[in-house]
């Protein structure tokens, strides 16, 4: 039996292949452990600039985001397990951890992590934006940039025996750069070769979710199997998030636990998690019910719970209690935190 027929049908975890049935609440984007320091920060920046997260500066740290050097990365393991375990007691079951190349991800530390917490935990494969890439990568073929996106699927992992169980984030500014085309044009070839989803983080302009899908189709992939990520700080109408469901793609709101609508990378009011449910709803509503996953997309240590965070059990925790009280059923909820993944996370074939 092959790599392929074995995983049909199957889960790949960062500790090997489950059965759909196994997944439970599920965290569609996260960063366990990842740095996602901009480069203009590491350049002007050394070891001794770190920041100290303190009770007396957490929250403006927090308010800035990515600005303060030290805040946007965590290879702490001991943290790291800590925030899994607190998850799994919040009643949480799996994590997507979507630190791809370029956010110096560590599949053998996801693994260890997964083994001793409990927590299912997927690898996410392929490349970040642009701005994250050495030239080599750039310079790299669709077909090469394909090729390697399969061997993280199927072999393992830059360098581990840990494959991935999704293609993601695929990287994406606004305008798309040329690298970011061919990333994508690779993303779509190897879903077919592989029979996993895509995940992408979109350009930060309402334009970009739609010209994302497009070029994805044109390439070959199964839309129907594409996720949006971000979706919070890229539309701020229905009408918007409505026209891009209807082209049949997964709509994620992933901001959920940031309560501010201060955004530190452009001028945009982000929504609370009030009015993430009241997308969420319209989005039902009309038909799309099936086509939502949600999450935090932790990545500053901020929001984490041993920095002075909500950390990765709050939609389990907080989330769920409010979707409750503002009418969602349970069927709703299952759908969104399980159906769903689950449907993402199985290898088709």
């Amino acid at each position: 039996m092959g790599v392929h027929e074995e995983r049909r049908g199957r889960i790949q975890t960062v500790r090997g292949l489950i059965e759909p049935e196994e997944l439970g609440p599920t965290l569609m984007h996260e960063h366990v452990l990842w740095d996602v320091t901009r480069p203009e920060v590491r350049a002007r920046c050394g070891a001794d600039d770190e920041v100290e997260i303190r009770l007396d500066t957490v929250w403006e740290i927090n308010r800035r985001s990515i600005l303060d050097f030290g805040n946007q990365r965590n290879h702490d393991r001991g943290v790291a397990l800590a925030e899994l375990v607190r998850l799994k007691e919040s009643g949480g079951s799996a994590v997507v951890d979507l630190s791809n190349f370029g956010l110096d991800p560590d599949p053998e530390g996801l693994r260890q992590l997964s083994e001793e917490s409990g927590v299912h935990v997927i690898q996410g494969a392929g490349y970040y934006v642009d701005e994250y890439m050495p030239e080599d990568v750039k310079a790299q073929s669709v077909d090469e940039l394909a090729a390697e996106m399969i061997a993280q699927v199927d072999e393992g992992c830059w360098g581990t025996s840990v494959r991935a169980g999704i293609i993601g984030e695929i990287g994406c500014m606004w305008p798309l750069r040329p690298f970011e085309r061919k990333s994508l044009e690779a993303a779509a070839l190897a879903q077919q070769a592989t029979g996993a989803s895509i995940n992408v983080h979109p350009g930060r302009h309402a334009d970009a979710p739609a010209e994302i899908i497009e070029l994805l189709a044109r390439a070959g992939a199964d839309v129907e199997r594409v996720v949006i990520s971000h979706i919070d700080r890229t539309f701020f109408s229905t009408g918007e998030v409505l026209r891009l469901a209807d082209t049949g793609c997964v709509i994620e709101y992933d901001f959920f636990g940031v309560e501010t609508s201060y955004y530190w990378f452009a001028d945009a009011d982000l929504p609370t998690d009030y009015m993430r449910l009241a997308y969420i709803r319209a989005l039902i509503e009309h038909g799309h019910g099936e086509r939502i996953v949600i999450s935090h997309d932790i990545c500053t240590r901020t929001r984490l719970v041993a920095h002075g965070g909500h950390g990765y059990g709050h939609i389990v925790r907080n989330v769920v209690p409010l979707m409750r009280k503002k009418g969602f059923t349970e069927h709703e909820i299952d759908t969104i935190l399980v159906r769903t993944p689950r449907r993402l996370l199985t290898f088709g074939g």
